[in-house]
């Protein structure tokens, strides 16, 4: 494949799919809330800690391979968002594993449809399996045999070039999201949320002062 992203610039686009597809409410993202995302600590691995300016240059490189864009508004800051659906030619299924798949590296079949279950409802893993060929087909992602230590053989997206299945074998087996781990990122989506909103309402503030 073609288009190589870097680790920064695969979480920032990774994010931006994710927030687009599971709250389009609070969509497109203020800078702000763009870095709050990409440095949550849970449905990131590995956790990062990006500022802003890091997280901006991320932005503007994506923008420079047509995979982001940066909306304006009357009156307001500039908001943060993608253009992978277009770019890449993907369905919203493609495009939820794409995003799953930046923000989390190989996962089995099973991974995918947990956590995408925001983003896309998968009916089944049949399901899952079918848009994940989709995409090995059009060498976006690339099917990996069970390893040693593995229970089962996963996927990984190719945007960051050929992976090195030596390596990945040599790292832990995927583990299970305990149910404590769910209810902290539901926790921490409601985190997000309502920073978006307190974003909103000073943009609407703001925006408002400007009048008089």
């Amino acid at each position: 494949m073609s288009l190589l992203l870097s680790d920064l610039e695969q979480r920032v686009l990774g994010t931006l799919i994710e927030k687009d597809m599971a709250t389009p409410e609070y969509y497109p993202l203020s800078l702000n809330a763009l870095t709050n995302a990409c440095n949550q600590k849970n449905n990131r691995e590995p956790v990062s800690a990006y500022d802003d300016s890091t997280v901006d240059e991320g932005h503007t490189l994506l923008r420079e391979k047509r995979l982001a864009v940066i909306i304006t508004g009357s009156g307001r800051v500039p908001k943060f968002g993608h253009r992978a659906q277009e770019t890449l030619n993907v369905t919203n299924r493609e495009l939820a594993l794409i995003s799953v798949l930046l923000l989390r590296g190989p996962q089995t079949l099973n991974e995918l449809k947990d956590r995408c279950h925001r983003l896309h409802n998968f009916e089944d893993l049949d399901a899952v399996e079918s848009a994940m060929k989709k995409l090995i087909d059009r060498e976006m992602a690339v099917f990996i045999p069970k390893q040693t230590g593995w229970r089962e053989p996963r996927y990984m997206h190719l945007f960051a070039g050929p992976v090195d299945v030596a390596a990945l074998a040599d790292a832990p087996a995927a583990k299970t999201v305990a149910p404590s781990n769910d209810r902290i990122a539901h926790l921490e989506m409601q985190i997000e949320t309502l920073r978006a909103e307190l974003d909103l309402l000073r943009q609407d503030f703001n925006a408002f002062r400007t009048q008089f």
